[in-house]
């Protein structure tokens, strides 16, 4: 498969791309040669993202930090839920400073709903500020 060369010809896509979005709609066949274009562009585009502005996964505590914003949880609530103290919590949430330890993600994975399977995290360790 060909390959995007610079940000000129990204561009170039991504606009033929918004076009080919707005005339084509769920009830195109699959074999419209613009669906079959877009199938093509949309993999360079992929591609080439991929390579050129690479998005990592987001660390086990800024997605623990994310599960108390979308539960409205306070830190004592998902304390409990992972059945440890709040303190403890606050140590994970604030993983940037002090002495460390490593804590699998295993050990609450389930109560927040992350798979230990999950790539991000599946040989991840977090290293924990120690709770004196």
């Amino acid at each position: 498969m060909a390959q995007i060369k610079d940000e000129k010809q990204y561009k170039a896509i991504m606009a033929r791309i918004d076009e080919l979005f707005f005339e084509t709609d769920e009830n195109t066949p699959a074999d419209d040669p613009r669906l079959q274009e877009l199938d093509v562009l949309s993999a360079l585009i992929e591609e080439y993202e991929k390579e050129n502005y690479p998005i990592e996964a987001p660390s086990l505590s800024a997605t623990m930090n994310a599960r108390l914003v979308e539960n409205h949880w306070s830190q004592t609530e998902m304390a409990a839920v992972l059945g440890m103290t709040a303190a403890r919590l606050n140590a994970i949430l604030s993983v940037n400073s002090g002495s460390r330890t490593a804590v699998s993600v295993s050990s609450f994975g389930a109560p927040l709903a992350f798979q230990a399977t999950d790539r991000r995290f599946a040989k991840e360790s977090l290293y924990l500020p120690m709770i004196q």
